[in-house]
């Protein structure tokens, strides 16, 4: 039987990384994934004949600068796109609001509407920036295992003291104010326009199964902008696709001899007396380790491999009170040309894009999730991956990479079948219409991926992306759990890494770093 210094399940960001520094460290690492390619959300594939896409995210908002640079990924062939135009909020008349790196820009595009809202554009992405340093330095940080607070663990904390002295008290309690806040309140402190304030507003509802009038929504649009140096809607596209992103920290932690096993799914990890001692894969293999680290959510962790058995009845209710209630869906569509939105000229499309013509349109749309149904005229943001990447498409054509909300994983009378799958592609087809005329007679295939088959393919509890809801009851040391929120669990040499752990979801590799440092102390 094999034995390791650590064991590292999934092959996903975060675990990538956190194989990368326990490697650095010298420590004897196997990392196992289920599926024939590492990335898990960073997965590149070809989804038709000819047409590869970027299976769950287009962009990266942010990378935590320490994963950048100790492990040096540029070095490991990682290079970033940024381009000048970062979004495209879509108009029906062509009158769309670009958001550039350059705030000037976006102000001038912003005038068109109001030029009130213009005038407030850069004292609007100062305060955001300064708000976002905040959480910058709280996600540095392992949260405290409240209430028993020792002297260490707060002078682990001091380098929050650096925003406080840079941005004052009155910058701490602005963040205190903004983080619950609902999007309507955040935007009527700033903005007029209705049509602005949905384009902003959707940076509030990104990956979240409810809609902007909800409460919390302040958090999740800083969540967005950390490390974004105040440029809103920050995005950056990975040259040869998301995937290389994965290929990057892969080629990273197998420099420091890292073992990467792909196809070796745990089925297993195994637990005597409260104690991890290794795991055992499905087609019988057993590794034993001093250490296991899981990148895959608290649920599929603890009810799918350790067993209820396992756990104690306490900490078993606090995994049954994680919220996940997946709701985004992604759909590829093969075009057999590039498709010509109006008013967007040829420099716009390396950019997202989005259908938000107001805060109402999207909470009418995050309804469905209520009601357990697809929204019928949903949030669609979308790319054309092929632009960039020209080896995404044959010649002459492009792919259209869509993300959809609302397509909630819980739904009422009805189940997640082919027939509501075509139902869900229809209705974002039809929104897709009202920009692009004709844009139907475009489509040669399509491949659609519900909350269902994220769950399915990805091991995602109910297509939850963040691996758990980004709430601040699951914020911090409240995420996913207390008993968890410290990277440990309460079973012995069994730890996290994943996105259900601080700070939430993201490519960032935030969660990874911070594991592996717990991990090495």
């Amino acid at each position: 039987m094999s034995r390791y210094n650590t064991i590292v399940i999934g092959g996903g960001i975060n675990s990538l990384v956190t194989a990368s520094f326990l490697g650095k460290s010298g420590k004897k690492v196997l990392l196992l994934e289920a599926r024939n390619q590492v990335g898990g959300l960073a997965s590149t594939s070809e989804f038709a004949p000819g047409f590869k896409c970027n299976v769950i995210n287009d962009v990266v908002k942010w990378i935590d600068p320490r994963v950048m640079q100790q492990l040096g990924l540029d070095n490991h062939g990682l290079s970033l796109f940024q381009p000048d135009v970062v979004r495209v909020a879509l108009e029906n008349n062509g009158e769309h609001i670009s958001f550039h790196r350059d705030q000037k820009q976006t102000a001038a595009s912003i005038a068109i509407h109001s030029e009130k809202d213009a005038k407030a554009w850069e004292d609007f992405t100062a305060y955001i920036g300064k708000l976002t340093y905040f959480l910058e330095k709280l996600y540095e940080l392992t949260p405290p295992n409240l209430p028993n607070v020792g002297l260490k663990e707060a002078l682990g904390m001091r380098s929050l003291l650096n925003p406080v002295r840079k941005h004052g008290t009155r910058g701490l309690v602005d963040l205190m104010r903004v983080v619950p806040m609902m999007m309507p309140e955040l935007m009527d402190e700033w903005f007029e326009n209705e049509f602005l304030r949905g384009a902003v507003s959707t940076a509030g509802i990104h990956h979240l199964s409810f809609g902007p009038f909800s409460a919390e929504t302040g958090y999740n649009l800083l969540h967005q902008h950390v490390h974004s140096n105040e440029v809103f809607h920050n995005a950056q596209f990975v040259k040869g696709g998301t995937g290389e992103l994965a290929r990057a920290l892969k080629s990273s932690a197998e420099s420091v001899n890292a073992e990467i096993r792909i196809n070796s799914k745990v089925s297993a990890i195994n637990v005597e007396n409260g104690n991890c001692s290794g795991v055992t894969t499905t087609n019988g293999e057993s590794f034993q380790a001093d250490q296991v680290v899981s990148g895959l959510d608290p649920n599929n962790t603890f009810k799918n491999l350790v067993g209820p058995s396992n756990l104690n009845p306490n900490f078993n209710t606090q995994l049954n009170n994680v919220r996940y209630r997946g709701s985004t869906a992604r759909i590829h569509f093969a075009l057999n040309g590039l498709p010509k939105f109006k008013g967007v000229s040829a420099d716009q499309t390396i950019a997202v894009f989005s259908t938000s013509p107001s805060m109402e349109y999207l909470e009418r749309a995050s309804d469905a999730v209520k009601y357990g149904r697809l929204a019928e005229n949903p949030y669609v943001e979308f790319t054309i991956p092929s632009i960039i990447n020209s080896d995404f498409a044959p010649d002459g054509k492009h792919v259209l990479s869509a993300t959809v909300q609302y397509a909630p994983y819980h739904l009422r009378n009805q189940n997640w079948t082919n027939d509501l799958n075509n139902q869900l592609k229809n209705n974002v087809v039809r929104a897709l219409e009202n920009y692009c005329p004709g844009f139907h007679g475009m489509i040669e295939s399509s491949s659609i991926l519900s909350p269902m088959d994220l769950e399915n393919q990805f091991g995602l509890t109910e297509g939850n992306l963040n691996h758990g809801e980004m709430t601040l009851d699951q914020f911090m040391f409240m995420r996913p759990t207390t008993s968890l929120a410290q990277y440990k669990s309460p079973i012995e040499n069994l730890f996290l890494c994943g996105p259900g752990t601080h700070p939430g979801g993201g490519l960032h590799g935030t969660n990874g770093y911070n594991a592996a440092r717990e991990i090495l102390k």
